[in-house]
């Protein structure tokens, strides 16, 4: 077998701000960069590894996003086959909303390459630091909207609900395209659990370390009308405390205020 391996590394959200040392290391020692990132961070890469390539040429508009992902893993795939140490740098972090990392790096393993993860930031670490979400206190809840939607999902109003790229619900290609059914329906399925004026948090993390997070808070009543990038984030925050359970705390030993 050649000496080919992968390594898949995130430029986390922030514009070459999020870079790990660890992840600008890999990229610097590849033979070959395969990266889909933003402009900026794409640039730095160039700059960083002359022997860079853009994954972009891959996407086409209004193609189902599957054939592209199978497409992307290919390419991969190719290059670690020649032989060649590959590092697959994405937006944010590697791991979460990417399925051709997963899937290259269990083919690259299946086959008996060398092949890793490098963890980076992502959208939720962002939104928990700007949001002031703490997932270790009640928990969390994390979806994306259309997979919320299209499947009997239950969910607990007591804890906070994260719900992916509520822009382009029903959206299985590329360009963002807006989706007011989306909308509509998501509507209908949050209102008999928080009530039309529960305030709900419509929010997308900065890209450029010198610009700010955008954020707008409504009644949930507004969520049709509220415009958004079409790749933002409804964050519901919880309706109250969720009910203790006191068997099983005083199993633990614990004891609870009473409420």
């Amino acid at each position: 077998m050649s000496g080919g391996s992968l390594d898949v590394v995130g430029t986390g959200i922030r514009a070459v701000a999020q870079v790990t040392a660890e992840a600008r290391r890999r990229i610097e020692a590849a033979d070959l960069v395969l990266y889909a990132t933003d402009t900026v961070t794409a640039r730095w890469i160039e700059r960083l590894n002359p022997r860079a390539e853009s994954l972009d040429r891959l996407y086409a508009p209004g193609e189902p996003r599957r054939v592209t992902y199978e497409r992307t893993v290919a390419r991969i795939l190719e290059a670690v086959r020649q032989g060649r140490r590959v590092c697959a740098a994405y937006y944010g972090h590697p791991g979460v909303f990417v399925y051709a990392t997963h899937a290259s790096l269990r083919l690259a393993r299946a086959e008996g390459y060398p092949a890793r993860m490098l963890p980076a930031v992502s959208a939720s670490d962002s939104l928990f630091a700007d949001l002031g979400v703490d997932p270790g206190h009640r928990g969390c809840q994390s979806h994306e909207a259309t997979d919320f939607l299209s499947h009997h999902t239950v969910f607990d109003p007591a804890v906070p609900l994260i719900l992916w790229q509520v822009g382009i619900i029903g959206d299985w290609g590329y360009g963002g395209r807006p989706n007011r059914t989306g909308r509509r329906m998501l509507l209908e399925k949050l209102l008999p659990a928080y009530g039309p004026e529960h305030e709900v948090v419509l929010y997308q993390a900065a890209q450029y370390a010198a610009c700010p997070f955008l954020v707008a808070r409504f009644p949930l009543r507004r969520l049709e009308a509220v415009p958004g990038d079409p790749y933002c984030t409804l964050c519901v925050p919880p309706t109250g405390a969720s009910r203790p359970d006191r068997g099983v705390a005083a199993r633990l030993g614990l004891t609870l205020p009473e409420e």
